[in-house]
């Protein structure tokens, strides 16, 4: 079934043999992107794909990845692949979690549920938006045997911030996830372009009971009122602040600096995600990959280190892991599937994505993840010495 087909413009056209919808089998996580990009409507399809500013560091999320050769082992016994690992006391399949989206439900009617079930099948973390189209509550009922971790923004009214976090731990989520990137929106221009504004039939969900003097402008209003609580006064003061409030583990989002990796350390939070927001905030930093290894350098052992941007095939976690990654995320292959066939279409692609990895694990000679080393991780310049 398609929902919110998108229609081309005049010049647009889609070669058929990419797009064959309904035929063509998906192998890849590139295929289902194709059928998102001729499914989504597209004041839908340009805010998830779209970028900040000129979009370069869009652009190396995946550049970077490619600039990395791996230097697999030989003859190696690989008969047996242990992945599973074990993250903030919870054992996962495999290094991998869906990061936080805002507004699933316009890639299909599953949204939120549907990832999040996708997820705990899968046997990886779901980190929900607090821009979500379905409350924390209901992704709770709906996805009892996910590890469902919620990402969080501090406002400025601190009391939309406090009740989220007591809803999060009634609802029994396993950590608090802040993003730190974005005390301001990043420019995007295809959204600013579009002027994209929430559908009607679609709200945020979480805010709903909060903001009941706001609901009465429906969709929009909300968005535009929680978009403009966005505070750029926040320090990490802050973040003692959010530690006093919850016992819950707390992870930074939006980190790309060994300063501020050990900043973190200091301030006592239990992890950090190495990530450029899906290079949607401020373009010309550096891609996700290649902040990772100074990050990971700067703290070792003593704090969790995960990684978003830019995943999209088996090496890539791999190269990741190497440099110094627990696990990674990824955001709109996950949207991609949704908008392709719901929770059944983000089920298959991790699947094709699991089996990848592993793939990628016996080709390198690494049955577990104590035998993944940095050295099996090189920039391309290293075979172009003389």
């Amino acid at each position: 079934m398609t929902f919110y087909k998108r229609k081309l413009n005049e010049t647009e056209q889609l070669n058929p043999q990419e797009f064959d919808n309904n035929n063509m089998e998906l192998v890849c996580v590139k295929d289902f992107e194709r059928q998102a990009f001729a499914k989504l409507e597209k004041n839908t399809l340009d805010y998830y794909k779209s970028g900040a500013g000129e979009q370069f560091t869009l652009e190396q999320n995946r550049a970077a990845f490619r600039r990395l050769r791996l230097r697999p082992r030989i003859l190696r016994n690989v008969s047996q692949l242990d992945i599973s690992c074990r993250i903030l006391d919870e054992q996962l399949k495999w290094p991998m979690g869906i990061a936080p989206s805002a507004m699933q439900k316009m890639a299909h009617p599953d949204g939120e549920i549907g990832n999040a079930r996708a997820a705990g099948k899968a046997g990886a973390i779901y980190i929900l938006s607090t821009l979500s189209n379905t409350s924390l509550e209901d992704v709770a009922a709906a996805a009892p045997n996910t590890c469902k971790w919620f990402q969080l923004y501090i406002y400025k009214e601190r009391h939309l911030t406090e009740q989220l976090v007591r809803r999060v731990e009634r609802a029994g989520f396993k950590a608090l996830v802040l993003t730190v990137d974005a005390p301001v929106f990043g420019n995007r221009r295809a959204d600013v372009r579009n002027k994209f504004s929430l559908p009607d039939h679609l709200n945020l969900a979480n805010f709903e009971g909060e903001l009941a003097n706001v609901t009465t402008m429906g969709g929009s209003g909300i968005y535009e009122y929680v978009t403009n609580q966005f505070d750029p006064s926040i320090t990490w003061q802050d973040i003692s602040w959010l530690k006093q409030l919850t016992s819950l583990p707390i992870v930074l989002k939006g980190v790309l600096t060994a300063e501020d990796a050990v900043l973190a350390r200091e301030f006592g939070v239990d992890g950090i995600i190495v990530s450029n927001h899906g290079a949607r905030q401020l373009d010309s930093v550096p891609a996700s990959i290649e902040a990772l290894p100074e990050v990971a350098k700067a703290v070792g052992n003593d704090m969790l280190v995960m990684f978003d941007g830019g995943i999209m095939e088996g090496n890539d976690i791999f190269k990741a892991i190497a440099l110094g990654a627990k696990v990674v995320f990824l955001g709109r292959p996950a949207l991609y599937a949704l908008a392709h066939n719901g929770q059944q279409g983000v089920e298959e692609m991790l699947e094709i994505l699991r089996k990848d990895f592993e793939t990628t694990m016996a080709l390198m000679g690494c049955p577990s993840f104590e035998d993944i080393t940095p050295a099996m991780v090189v920039h391309e310049k290293t075979f172009m010495k003389l």
